[in-house]
Protein backbone atom coordinates (compact mmCIF):
# COMPACT_ATOMS: atom_id res chain seq x y z
CA UNK A 1 0.00 0.00 0.00
CA UNK A 2 1.58 3.09 -1.06
CA UNK A 3 -0.10 6.22 0.81
CA UNK A 4 0.90 9.90 -0.81
CA UNK A 5 -1.66 12.60 0.49
CA UNK A 6 -4.06 13.56 3.41
CA UNK A 7 -7.12 12.65 0.92
CA UNK A 8 -5.86 9.17 0.34
CA UNK A 9 -5.17 8.48 4.23
CA UNK A 10 -8.53 9.84 4.28
CA UNK A 11 -10.09 7.34 1.82
CA UNK A 12 -8.21 4.20 3.21
CA UNK A 13 -9.84 5.40 6.51
CA UNK A 14 -6.25 5.02 8.10
CA UNK A 15 -5.85 6.79 11.41
CA UNK A 16 -2.47 8.92 12.37
CA UNK A 17 -0.57 9.18 15.43
CA UNK A 18 -2.17 12.42 16.54
CA UNK A 19 -5.68 11.39 16.27
CA UNK A 20 -4.57 7.96 17.52
CA UNK A 21 -3.08 9.97 20.65
CA UNK A 22 -5.48 13.13 21.39
CA UNK A 23 -8.91 11.15 20.47
CA UNK A 24 -8.69 7.63 20.47
CA UNK A 25 -6.06 7.12 23.55
CA UNK A 26 -7.03 10.64 25.20
CA UNK A 27 -10.74 9.93 25.19
CA UNK A 28 -10.80 6.34 26.11
CA UNK A 29 -8.42 5.36 28.30
CA UNK A 30 -7.76 7.09 31.55
CA UNK A 31 -4.94 7.40 32.88
CA UNK A 32 -5.55 5.90 36.39
CA UNK A 33 -5.73 2.36 34.68
CA UNK A 34 -2.29 2.67 32.92
CA UNK A 35 -0.40 0.68 35.80
CA UNK A 36 -3.02 -2.27 34.81
CA UNK A 37 -1.15 -2.83 31.50
CA UNK A 38 2.50 -0.67 31.68
CA UNK A 39 2.94 -3.49 35.28
CA UNK A 40 3.39 -6.96 33.54
CA UNK A 41 2.42 -8.24 37.16
CA UNK A 42 -0.46 -6.20 37.69
CA UNK A 43 -1.93 -7.48 34.39
CA UNK A 44 -1.16 -11.21 34.76
CA UNK A 45 -2.65 -10.99 38.66
CA UNK A 46 -6.08 -9.56 36.97
CA UNK A 47 -6.02 -11.70 34.11
CA UNK A 48 -5.71 -14.71 36.48
CA UNK A 49 -8.16 -13.51 38.52
CA UNK A 50 -10.69 -13.09 35.55
CA UNK A 51 -10.26 -16.31 34.36
CA UNK A 52 -8.20 -15.41 31.55
CA UNK A 53 -5.31 -17.93 29.99
CA UNK A 54 -1.48 -16.61 30.73
CA UNK A 55 1.94 -18.08 31.00
CA UNK A 56 2.54 -19.23 34.69
CA UNK A 57 4.30 -17.12 36.54
CA UNK A 58 7.20 -18.93 38.06
CA UNK A 59 8.56 -16.30 40.47
CA UNK A 60 9.63 -12.56 41.15
CA UNK A 61 12.66 -11.43 42.41
CA UNK A 62 11.35 -8.14 44.19
CA UNK A 63 15.09 -7.76 45.47
CA UNK A 64 18.84 -7.72 44.49
CA UNK A 65 18.97 -10.41 47.31
CA UNK A 66 16.78 -12.52 45.54
CA UNK A 67 19.28 -12.09 42.48
CA UNK A 68 21.97 -14.98 44.82
CA UNK A 69 18.87 -17.26 44.65
CA UNK A 70 18.17 -17.62 40.85
CA UNK A 71 20.26 -20.98 40.85
CA UNK A 72 18.88 -22.36 43.39
CA UNK A 73 15.29 -21.46 42.92
CA UNK A 74 15.00 -22.57 39.25
CA UNK A 75 16.97 -25.58 39.41
CA UNK A 76 14.12 -27.46 38.74
CA UNK A 77 12.99 -24.73 35.71
CA UNK A 78 15.09 -25.85 32.29
CA UNK A 79 13.31 -23.38 30.44
CA UNK A 80 11.92 -19.77 31.46
CA UNK A 81 11.64 -16.57 30.25
CA UNK A 82 13.29 -13.16 32.79
CA UNK A 83 11.31 -9.94 32.22
CA UNK A 84 10.87 -6.30 33.70
CA UNK A 85 7.18 -6.13 35.12
CA UNK A 86 7.68 -2.30 33.70
CA UNK A 87 9.57 -3.03 30.51
CA UNK A 88 8.06 -1.86 27.00
CA UNK A 89 9.48 -2.79 23.67
CA UNK A 90 10.90 -6.41 24.47
CA UNK A 91 14.16 -4.34 26.00
CA UNK A 92 15.19 -6.60 28.82
CA UNK A 93 13.46 -9.90 28.22
CA UNK A 94 15.70 -12.55 28.63
CA UNK A 95 14.47 -16.19 26.72
CA UNK A 96 16.15 -19.30 28.44
CA UNK A 97 15.47 -22.82 26.21
CA UNK A 98 17.15 -26.04 27.98
CA UNK A 99 20.57 -25.85 30.35
CA UNK A 100 24.22 -27.19 29.94
CA UNK A 101 25.54 -28.24 32.87
CA UNK A 102 25.62 -25.34 34.93
CA UNK A 103 25.02 -22.68 31.97
CA UNK A 104 21.71 -21.60 30.58
CA UNK A 105 21.09 -21.57 26.57
CA UNK A 106 19.82 -18.61 24.51
CA UNK A 107 17.26 -19.42 21.52
CA UNK A 108 20.47 -18.40 19.68
CA UNK A 109 22.52 -21.25 21.52
CA UNK A 110 24.51 -18.92 23.49
CA UNK A 111 24.94 -19.71 26.87
CA UNK A 112 24.65 -17.46 29.96
CA UNK A 113 26.39 -18.44 33.40
CA UNK A 114 24.57 -17.80 36.79
CA UNK A 115 26.75 -14.58 37.26
CA UNK A 116 24.82 -13.22 33.58
CA UNK A 117 21.81 -14.21 35.14
CA UNK A 118 22.25 -12.59 37.81
CA UNK A 119 23.55 -9.12 36.55
CA UNK A 120 20.49 -9.36 34.19
CA UNK A 121 18.18 -9.93 36.96
CA UNK A 122 19.82 -6.85 39.17
CA UNK A 123 19.90 -4.14 35.67
CA UNK A 124 16.00 -5.60 35.82
CA UNK A 125 15.74 -4.28 39.82
CA UNK A 126 17.57 -1.58 39.16
CA UNK A 127 14.97 0.26 36.56
CA UNK A 128 17.41 -0.62 33.16
CA UNK A 129 14.87 -1.22 31.64
CA UNK A 130 11.74 0.24 32.85
CA UNK A 131 9.66 2.77 31.68
CA UNK A 132 10.55 6.04 33.30
CA UNK A 133 14.17 4.37 34.69
CA UNK A 134 12.24 3.62 37.51
CA UNK A 135 13.39 0.47 40.14
CA UNK A 136 11.53 -2.37 38.81
CA UNK A 137 10.84 -6.31 39.89
CA UNK A 138 11.91 -8.91 37.54
CA UNK A 139 9.28 -11.86 36.50
CA UNK A 140 9.99 -14.92 35.84
CA UNK A 141 7.12 -17.18 33.79
CA UNK A 142 7.54 -20.44 32.09
CA UNK A 143 8.80 -20.61 28.34
CA UNK A 144 5.58 -20.87 26.05
CA UNK A 145 5.54 -24.24 24.39
CA UNK A 146 4.51 -22.45 20.94
CA UNK A 147 2.36 -24.52 18.67
CA UNK A 148 4.06 -25.48 15.17
CA UNK A 149 1.09 -23.99 13.33
CA UNK A 150 3.74 -21.40 12.56
CA UNK A 151 6.32 -23.28 11.71
CA UNK A 152 8.42 -21.95 8.61
CA UNK A 153 6.65 -18.67 8.88
CA UNK A 154 8.44 -17.14 11.78
CA UNK A 155 12.58 -17.33 11.90
CA UNK A 156 13.69 -18.55 14.84
CA UNK A 157 11.76 -16.00 17.09
CA UNK A 158 8.09 -16.30 18.28
CA UNK A 159 5.54 -15.35 16.34
CA UNK A 160 2.56 -13.47 18.54
CA UNK A 161 -0.83 -12.04 17.49
CA UNK A 162 -1.82 -8.46 17.97
CA UNK A 163 -5.63 -7.59 18.55
CA UNK A 164 -6.40 -4.00 18.89
CA UNK A 165 -9.72 -3.62 20.87
CA UNK A 166 -12.06 -0.78 20.71
CA UNK A 167 -14.26 -0.45 23.41
CA UNK A 168 -14.36 -4.01 24.19
CA UNK A 169 -14.95 -5.09 20.19
CA UNK A 170 -11.77 -6.69 18.41
CA UNK A 171 -11.43 -4.53 15.21
CA UNK A 172 -8.45 -5.19 13.63
CA UNK A 173 -5.34 -8.15 14.21
CA UNK A 174 -2.13 -8.99 12.80
CA UNK A 175 0.77 -11.32 13.36
CA UNK A 176 4.51 -10.44 13.81
CA UNK A 177 6.96 -12.94 12.19
CA UNK A 178 10.78 -12.11 13.36
CA UNK A 179 13.34 -12.40 10.65
CA UNK A 180 17.43 -12.49 10.33
CA UNK A 181 17.14 -8.86 9.95
CA UNK A 182 15.07 -8.25 13.57
CA UNK A 183 17.48 -10.80 15.06
CA UNK A 184 14.52 -13.16 15.52
CA UNK A 185 12.83 -10.59 17.31
CA UNK A 186 8.60 -9.75 16.26
CA UNK A 187 9.33 -6.09 16.17
CA UNK A 188 8.38 -4.60 12.80
CA UNK A 189 10.19 -1.24 13.20
CA UNK A 190 13.97 -3.47 13.33
CA UNK A 191 12.53 -5.83 10.21
CA UNK A 192 9.94 -8.71 11.42
CA UNK A 193 6.89 -9.30 8.71
CA UNK A 194 4.09 -7.73 9.50
CA UNK A 195 0.74 -10.12 8.63
CA UNK A 196 -2.70 -8.81 8.74
CA UNK A 197 -4.89 -11.63 9.98
CA UNK A 198 -8.81 -11.90 8.51
CA UNK A 199 -11.03 -10.65 11.58
CA UNK A 200 -13.72 -13.41 10.78
CA UNK A 201 -11.56 -16.50 10.15
CA UNK A 202 -7.79 -16.17 11.12
CA UNK A 203 -6.69 -15.98 8.13
CA UNK A 204 -3.77 -14.25 6.59
CA UNK A 205 -4.77 -11.27 4.28
CA UNK A 206 -0.99 -8.69 3.65
CA UNK A 207 2.23 -9.05 4.23
CA UNK A 208 4.76 -6.33 5.07
CA UNK A 209 7.99 -5.58 5.96
CA UNK A 210 9.53 -2.48 6.15
CA UNK A 211 6.39 -1.22 5.18
CA UNK A 212 6.89 -3.13 1.62
CA UNK A 213 4.74 -5.52 0.76
CA UNK A 214 5.71 -8.96 -0.22
CA UNK A 215 4.35 -12.69 0.07
CA UNK A 216 7.06 -15.13 0.78
CA UNK A 217 8.95 -15.23 4.13
CA UNK A 218 12.51 -13.36 3.10
CA UNK A 219 14.19 -16.22 5.48
CA UNK A 220 12.11 -19.25 5.67
CA UNK A 221 10.84 -19.16 1.95
CA UNK A 222 6.99 -19.78 3.50
CA UNK A 223 4.45 -18.30 1.25
CA UNK A 224 3.00 -16.07 4.20
CA UNK A 225 -0.45 -16.16 2.75
CA UNK A 226 -0.86 -19.77 3.59
CA UNK A 227 -1.08 -18.53 7.21
CA UNK A 228 -4.23 -19.62 9.45
CA UNK A 229 -4.61 -18.93 12.86
CA UNK A 230 -6.46 -22.04 14.78
CA UNK A 231 -8.71 -21.36 17.45
CA UNK A 232 -9.40 -18.15 16.15
CA UNK A 233 -12.59 -16.96 18.20
CA UNK A 234 -10.62 -17.93 21.29
CA UNK A 235 -7.73 -15.36 20.17
CA UNK A 236 -10.36 -12.75 19.86
CA UNK A 237 -12.47 -13.69 23.21
CA UNK A 238 -9.30 -13.30 25.38
CA UNK A 239 -8.51 -9.99 24.00
CA UNK A 240 -12.46 -8.82 24.34
CA UNK A 241 -12.09 -9.55 27.72
CA UNK A 242 -9.32 -7.55 28.44
CA UNK A 243 -11.60 -4.69 28.37
CA UNK A 244 -13.46 -5.68 31.36
CA UNK A 245 -10.01 -6.18 32.96
CA UNK A 246 -8.18 -3.21 32.32
CA UNK A 247 -11.44 -0.40 31.81
CA UNK A 248 -9.30 0.65 28.73
CA UNK A 249 -11.55 2.09 25.68
CA UNK A 250 -8.47 1.52 23.33
CA UNK A 251 -5.76 -1.17 23.65
CA UNK A 252 -3.65 -3.60 22.20
CA UNK A 253 -3.81 -7.55 23.32
CA UNK A 254 -0.47 -10.15 22.65
CA UNK A 255 -1.32 -13.39 22.64
CA UNK A 256 0.33 -16.30 22.03
CA UNK A 257 -0.53 -19.81 20.81
CA UNK A 258 0.28 -22.49 23.60
CA UNK A 259 0.72 -26.14 21.82
CA UNK A 260 -0.66 -27.56 25.08
CA UNK A 261 -2.29 -24.55 26.52
CA UNK A 262 -4.06 -23.10 23.53
CA UNK A 263 -4.03 -18.89 23.27
CA UNK A 264 -2.56 -17.40 26.04
CA UNK A 265 -2.39 -13.27 26.75
CA UNK A 266 1.00 -12.34 27.13
CA UNK A 267 0.77 -8.39 27.53
CA UNK A 268 -1.52 -5.80 26.92
CA UNK A 269 -0.94 -2.12 25.92
CA UNK A 270 -3.01 1.05 26.18
CA UNK A 271 -0.41 2.74 23.25
CA UNK A 272 -0.48 0.39 20.30
CA UNK A 273 0.67 1.44 17.60
CA UNK A 274 -0.83 1.80 13.98
CA UNK A 275 1.41 -0.46 11.36
CA UNK A 276 -1.61 -2.69 12.01
CA UNK A 277 -3.25 -0.68 9.51
CA UNK A 278 -0.17 -1.20 6.85
CA UNK A 279 -0.19 -4.73 7.40
CA UNK A 280 -3.83 -5.07 6.92
CA UNK A 281 -3.72 -2.51 3.99
CA UNK A 282 -6.86 -0.75 5.90
CA UNK A 283 -7.31 1.55 7.97
CA UNK A 284 -9.10 1.81 11.65
CA UNK A 285 -11.22 4.74 11.67
CA UNK A 286 -14.30 3.15 9.84
CA UNK A 287 -14.19 0.02 12.14
CA UNK A 288 -14.12 2.35 15.13
CA UNK A 289 -16.93 4.32 13.77
CA UNK A 290 -18.82 0.81 13.16
CA UNK A 291 -18.32 0.41 17.27
CA UNK A 292 -19.35 3.40 18.29
CA UNK A 293 -22.62 3.24 16.76
CA UNK A 294 -22.95 0.03 18.22
CA UNK A 295 -22.37 0.67 21.42
CA UNK A 296 -24.57 3.21 21.59
CA UNK A 297 -27.26 0.97 20.56
CA UNK A 298 -26.48 -1.65 22.60
CA UNK A 299 -24.74 -3.32 25.27
CA UNK A 300 -23.12 -6.56 24.72
CA UNK A 301 -21.09 -9.47 26.64
CA UNK A 302 -17.86 -10.19 25.67
CA UNK A 303 -19.18 -13.28 23.30
CA UNK A 304 -21.27 -11.16 21.62
CA UNK A 305 -18.96 -8.87 20.88
CA UNK A 306 -16.64 -11.32 19.42
CA UNK A 307 -19.59 -12.55 16.94
CA UNK A 308 -20.31 -8.68 16.04
CA UNK A 309 -16.55 -7.85 14.69
CA UNK A 310 -16.31 -11.53 13.23
CA UNK A 311 -19.28 -10.58 10.88
CA UNK A 312 -19.15 -6.87 10.43
CA UNK A 313 -15.26 -6.76 10.30
CA UNK A 314 -14.37 -9.74 7.62
CA UNK A 315 -12.78 -9.37 4.80
CA UNK A 316 -16.06 -10.42 2.55
CA UNK A 317 -17.75 -7.23 4.31
CA UNK A 318 -14.92 -5.11 3.40
CA UNK A 319 -15.90 -1.81 1.82
CA UNK A 320 -12.66 -0.91 -0.54
CA UNK A 321 -12.12 2.64 -1.90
Amino acid sequence: MLITTPARLRKRNIIGMNKRNVIYIGQNNKRKFYPRVDDKLQTKVLARQAGLAVPRLIGVARYQSHAKLLKEFLADEPAFVIKPSKGSGGKGILVIVGRDGDEWLKPSGEKVNERALRRHVSDILSGLFSLGGKPDVAMIEELVNFSDVFDGFSFEGVPDIRIIVYKGYPVMAMTRLSTRASDGKANLHQGAVGVGIDIGSGTALNAVQFGRPLTIHPDTGRNLHELKVPDWSRFLELAAQAYEITELGYLGADIVLDKQKGPLVLELNARPGLAIQVANDHGLEDRILTVEKEVARIRRDFRERVAFAMEAFTAHSRKTA
